[in-house]
């Protein structure tokens, strides 16, 4: 009896020094994980990021219906950065502070994924899957960074070659945001072009925010050029492909996955068919050839009394990601045993075409290649499979 009763007091002991151990970890109770995400809910990426909200409570939710990852239910917990780094910083600051996330998945842009990063990690707290393809989400290499997107530099460098191989671009202009978005796109291009011989003939950039691009377009015309590499997202798109169009002047246009969504399209009328832009996930059509997304797709307007876009097949794909990675990590959820479970075996493709992701030690972009695709008769349609890097 003397030795039950010992054995009983030593297991009750590990119990309680685990979850002595499992409290200390931030974001992790006996039942929820608390999942921070940044998104621009009020600026212009709005159309972007309100679907991949949406996506990822979707993704959620159903983990929750069926039990959670471990018993645990995930809590997602959302702020609005308006696509401004300095309210960026802000909404990280109430996530660590007063939601006490324990990671922080999908931010979207460029400038406020930089700003808010060392918030994250003074807290030990992983940012992981942001909506950008900026090579400074995985780069340099560090413990808390990992990136699912395809940079954008590897996307348009590849582009550009494949519009000399396969469309026969001869001379190529570039219009760019002025930022480190539009900047990434213009050195992937730039050295594209010197892979093959060419450079620009013509550069012109735009401030964040802009809505004429007159200027700029009449520039590009008058240098003459062929293909036009678009470092735009959303507005910047529609407006400088519109206003070409209006002058009557109607080159090849090539974007990254920062362009590639089905509001372009649907904003932009017939004056989008023909824009090119690389993707790496295909926008998930209501009518598609598969059943599963067609399923998909009825479930998400069913949810939230939409079509869903391009950024619901994101924001569910990071949601997912975030749930294959927890439960593999074990009942002891810790930021160790998260990053390690990351690190350890690749990520099958799923339903959206996505490629495989797979991360390692020493390498945290899960993927760096995209495909061509382009708009017929007001649908996006994928012309090429993966490039080859």
């Amino acid at each position: 009896m003397k030795r039950t009763i010992i054995k009983a007091a030593v297991l009750a002991a590990a119990t309680t020094l685990a979850w002595s151990a499992q409290a200390q970890q931030l974001g992790v109770t006996k039942d929820t994980i608390v999942l921070g995400s940044i998104q621009d809910l009020s600026g212009p990426l709005a159309g972007f990021s309100k679907p991949a909200r949406n996506g990822m409570q979707m993704r959620v939710d159903e983990i929750n219906a069926l039990g959670g990852v471990h018993g645990r239910k995930i809590k997602l917990v959302v702020e609005d950065s308006g696509y401004d780094p300095k309210k960026g910083i802000l909404a990280a600051q109430k996530l660590v502070g007063q939601d006490k996330i324990f990671a922080m998945a999908g931010t979207i842009g460029t400038g406020v994924a930089m700003a808010t990063m060392p918030i994250l990690f003074e807290k030990n707290i992983p940012h992981v899957f942001p909506l950008t393809g900026a090579r400074e989400m995985y780069e340099p290499l560090h413990k808390l960074k990992f990136s699912f997107a395809s940079p954008y530099y590897y996307q348009i460098r590849s582009g550009v070659k494949w519009m000399a191989r396969e469309r026969g671009a001869s001379s190529y202009c570039i219009i760019y945001q002025d930022d480190e978005f539009g900047l990434e796109v213009m050195r992937g291009a730039e050295d594209g072009l010197k892979q093959i011989g060419k450079s620009f003939v013509e550069k012109t950039t735009f401030k964040r925010g802009a809505t004429d691009f007159s200027a700029q377009v009449a520039k590009m015309k008058g240098s003459n050029c062929d293909t036009v590499v678009m470092g735009t997202i959303i507005r910047e798109t529609l407006g400088t492909i519109g206003t070409a169009r209006k002058m009557g002047w109607n080159p090849n246009f090539i974007g990254t996955t920062a362009s590639y969504t089905d509001l372009i399209h649907k904003l932009g009328g017939p004056a989008m068919n023909g824009f090119y832009s690389m993707n790496q996930v295909a926008v998930p059509y209501p009518d598609d050839a598969s059943k599963n997304l067609r399923d998909w797709a009825a479930a998400y307007k069913a949810q939230f009394k939409e079509d869903p876009g391009l950024f619901s097949a994101y924001g569910y794909v990071i949601a997912d990601l975030f749930y294959q990675t927890a439960k593999r990590a074990g009942p002891n959820l810790t930021t160790d045993s998260f990053v390690k479970a990351l690190e350890s075996a690749p990520f099958p493709r799923d339903m959206f075409g996505s490629p495989e992701y797979k991360f390692t030690a020493t390498q945290h972009l899960g993927n760096q290649q995209s495909r061509v695709s382009q708009i017929q008769n007001g649908k996006w349609v994928n012309i090429t499979d993966y490039l080859p890097e």
